[in-house]
């Protein structure tokens, strides 16, 4: 069978390997039949993920088809569509007991610190994968995992009826965020450089784009909001100067979710935070939102139409990785 192999930074190559034949009891073994190329596998190919080690099978945001079951697994049937839920969790540290499993002291993420899925097919625990209605197309059901980012995010934030939101980043994390607001009740206004992203991201739902390249973020922000600020103000690029503006952005009592990974101080006032009492909240990977958003997709309540752009065979992974970069792509999808 195929893996993409990430070797080292800057390598990455199709390589065969031999297929796992013998399961575990408690084991599935899955049918890829797509997976999306996220910033954190480009990041990882790059060499700027610090979380990963190499070599490593890429991939996280996985479907396909069970080809096999354990004598003890119940849950699933051959045939069954389902996605991957990536990470391993110890079960006993404080997060895990407190059941955020996320932020589990021994974490580790499939297709990071673990071989992933982008490759013919995968053993796995029973437990890591979730059943998709075959009704859902295979190009949604492999959107499970991004939209769990965003349905975290707003679990985070607490978004609610009636709140205004204001997502940085129209990327596909941040149409992710959108989507689940809008669930929610909430009023979305997104703000990006790119009018393309724009436009796409209001026909998602967004009450108010702002292009940051045209316009003051915070001006804007507040000409929206009557100068009152957000209620919630997630920020989906993960740079210095979206979150300094994510809580300026911010009305009393506000909240700020955070969801990049940028290690140099940001330049922020004690007094933003203590004047309007805000709380800054991390947002990372997901608690148990895998049902949730499998339960949107089966029942249609968000519309993910047209945010897979493209479809890329594996054999052309060189290929995605450059097309990552165009600006008219959302997301890519590696054909198993």
């Amino acid at each position: 069978m195929k893996q993409i192999l990430v070797k080292e930074p800057n390598q990455i190559e199709v390589v065969e390997a031999e297929e796992v034949v013998n399961i575990e009891n408690n084991e599935v073994k899955v049918k890829v039949l797509y997976a999306g190329l996220c910033g954190s596998d480009v990041h990882i190919f790059e060499g700027h993920n610090p979380f990963a080690t190499y070599p490593r099978i890429i991939g996280h945001e996985v479907m396909g088809t069970v080809e096999k079951v354990g004598a003890d697994v119940t849950s699933l049937e051959l045939g069954d569509q389902v996605v991957l839920e990536p990470i391993k969790t110890c079960g006993k540290c404080k997060p895990c007991k407190i059941g955020r499993p996320n932020i589990c002291e021994k974490l580790q993420v499939y297709g990071v610190h673990r071989d992933g899925g982008m490759q013919d097919s995968f053993v796995i625990e029973s437990d890591k994968l979730h059943k998709v209605s075959s009704e859902v197309e295979p190009e949604k059901a492999v959107l499970t995992e991004p939209l769990t980012i965003g349905a975290q995010a707003s679990f985070r934030g607490e978004v609610g009826e009636g709140d205004t939101v204001l997502i940085q980043g129209a990327g596909t994390i941040g149409l992710c965020c959108l989507l689940i607001a809008k669930y929610k009740g909430a009023t979305v206004i997104v703000s990006d450089l790119d009018e393309g992203k724009l436009s796409f991201a209001k026909e998602k739902g967004a009450d108010y784009t702002i292009n940051v390249g045209e316009y003051n973020l915070l001006d804007e922000v507040y000409k929206l909001t009557d100068d009152k600020g957000v209620d919630v103000s997630m920020d989906a690029v993960g740079i210095n100067a979206t979150f300094e503006n994510a809580i300026k952005s911010c009305a009393p009592a506000g909240k700020v979710v955070v969801l990049g990974f940028e290690e140099k101080p940001a330049q922020v006032s004690q007094v933003d935070i203590t004047k309007g009492e805000l709380d800054i909240r991390g947002s990372r990977l997901q608690t148990h939102q895998f049902p949730f958003v499998v339960d949107l997709l089966e029942r249609n309540l968000i519309n993910v139409e047209d945010i897979v752009t493209h479809i890329k065979d594996k054999d052309e992974i060189t290929e995605a990785l450059e097309l990552f970069k165009d600006d008219n792509s959302r997301k890519i999808l590696i054909k198993f």
